[in-house]
C-alpha cells in the first residue's frame, strides 16, 4: 500500500509538472519571439522531455507494482488508450522540437533573431493539437480509475 500511494503521488505530481512546463511553452510561442525566448523555450522543452519519460517511467512502474497490479492495466482497453494517447502527445511533440532547436540555433548565430510570423503560426497549430490530446489524459485517467467500460 505506501509503494502504491508514492508511486501515485509522484505519477500525480509528474503529470501536473508536465502540464505547467507544457502551458508555460505554449504561452512563449508566439508573434515576437526574440533570442531570449528562444533560449527559454528550448530549455523548457527539454525539461518536457525529461519530464515525460518520468511520467511514463512512473506511471507504469504504478501499473505493474502498484495496488490494481499489471493483470487489471494490461487488460484494460482504456489503459491502452491513454498509452496511446500519451504516445500521440509525444509524436506531436517532434515538429514543435525540432523547430525550437532550429530557432535556437538561429539565436545562438543571431542574438537579434526574431521568429517569423508564419512559423509561430504554424508551431501553434501543432501545440494546439497537442494540447487537445494531452488534455484528455486526465479524463482517461478518471476512467481508468473508475473501472468504466471494463
Amino acid at each position: 500500500m505506501t509503494a502504491d500511494l508514492i508511486l501515485a503521488v509522484l505519477h500525480h505530481l509528474l503529470v501536473f509538472a508536465l502540464f505547467a512546463i507544457f502551458a508555460v511553452q505554449i504561452s512563449l510561442v508566439r508573434p515576437g519571439l526574440g533570442a531570449d525566448g528562444v533560449r527559454r523555450l528550448a530549455g523548457l522543452d527539454g525539461a518536457y522531455g525529461a519530464m515525460a519519460m518520468a511520467v511514463l517511467v512512473v506511471g507504469f512502474s504504478r501499473a505493474i507494482w502498484g495496488l490494481k497490479g499489471w493483470e487489471y492495466y494490461s487488460g484494460y482497453w482504456v489503459f491502452w488508450v491513454k498509452v496511446g494517447a500519451f504516445a500521440l502527445v509525444g509524436l506531436l511533440s517532434i515538429v514543435p522540437t525540432l523547430r525550437f532547436r532550429r530557432w535556437l540555433s538561429a539565436a545562438k548565430t543571431d542574438p537579434a533573431h526574431a521568429v517569423p510570423a508564419a512559423e509561430i503560426a504554424t508551431v501553434r497549430q501543432w501545440l494546439h493539437a497537442e494540447a487537445a490530446v494531452l488534455l484528455t489524459l486526465p479524463v482517461l485517467a478518471a476512467v481508468l480509475a473508475r473501472n468504466v467500460f471494463y
